[in-house]
């Protein structure tokens, strides 16, 4: 039996794709543990034009930006970090800032049959490797989905404060008091 050999880059660069509506401390935590595995890893915040975001693409990246900002203050030996947003297949983005690997975040038994699937079909079409981490107990049932849905039913935005950092908090009230559309359609049940 023959193993193909994976040829060994200079850089490991990982992308971190993902929506990212809104960045969560599970999205943190993978990022976090990416700089400890990587040389440099780009969080790539993706524009879905089959989905209605709550957070625009510019918002997003921007939460994203200043969280980044603050995880490298506190670890400033660990990877560099960068966020941009783009558009199109995450295989074609990863490819144009150079990303040998793909990082995901596993949660459970759900994300991880999605995400082999992903993983192979991006290895086949893409040559292009997954790695996956394993949430932390703390974040095992942690989504964006969830964080919207709490957003949108809840009285008290300061109950997501152990689920989010308080700048998506504050953006949070912000999209609440503004009576964004997703968050009213969630609240009369019908997202």
């Amino acid at each position: 039996m023959s193993f193909g050999t994976i040829p060994r880059m200079a850089k490991h660069l990982a992308l971190y794709p993902g929506s990212f509506d809104p960045i969560t401390f599970g999205h943190l935590d993978v990022i976090r543990r990416g700089r400890r595995l990587f040389d440099e890893l780009v969080v790539a915040v993706g524009r879905n034009p089959g989905k209605q975001p709550l957070f625009s693409a510019e918002e997003r990246t921007a939460m994203a930006e200043a969280l980044v900002k603050e995880l490298m203050r506190e670890s400033p030996h660990d990877a560099p970090v960068r966020v941009a947003s783009f558009d199109g297949l995450t295989v074609d983005f990863a490819k144009s800032v150079g990303a040998t690997v793909l990082l995901r975040g596993v949660r459970n038994l759900n994300d991880l049959q999605y995400e082999i699937q992903q993983a192979v079909t991006n290895r086949e079409v893409a040559d292009l490797e997954t790695a996956f981490v394993v949430a932390g107990q703390s974040f095992a049932y942690t989504s964006s989905s969830l964080i919207r849905q709490i957003a949108a039913m809840g009285d008290d935005m300061n109950a997501l404060k152990a689920m989010v950092p308080p700048l998506v908090i504050e953006g949070l009230k912000k999209k609440k008091a503004s009576k964004h559309p997703m968050l009213e359609a969630l609240r009369r049940g019908e997202g």
